[in-house]
């Protein structure tokens, strides 16, 4: 389904991205320099690899601002990874510790708690 779904989204933006390198496929002139006639380093491309290009590096630089503003989010993660690793450990530590006690017989049986009343 989700196969499906994919398809049925991709295929109307390859279209359209099909229709706009076929449409804007004149060559442009790419510059650095925007102070000179003639510049020392051009590069004559078509209109539709700009495009992709910026679309691209547009993509990319929202990816890697994403990435670091969610710095603090993984740190915690990390932080908290670790402390259950350390309270399972001594949940372990802990219970290898405890006396064994029968299976059959769980603790509250032998009537030694009361129960709480029921909040009115």
């Amino acid at each position: 389904m989700i196969r499906f779904l994919k398809g049925l989204v991709l295929l109307p933006v390859a279209i359209v991205v099909i229709l706009l390198a076929v449409a804007n496929r004149d060559a442009v002139r790419l510059s650095l320099d925007p102070f000179s006639e003639t510049p020392v380093f051009s590069l004559t491309v078509p209109l539709y690899a700009v495009v992709f290009a910026a679309v691209a590096l547009g993509i990319v630089v929202g990816g890697i601002g994403s990435w670091l503003g969610q710095g603090g989010t993984r740190r915690k993660s990390r932080e908290r990874h670790r402390e259950v690793r350390r309270l399972e450990g001594e949940t372990a530590r802990l219970r290898s510790a405890l006396p064994q006690q029968p299976e059959s017989a769980p603790s509250y049986a032998g009537g030694t708690r009361v129960a709480l009343p029921s909040p009115r």
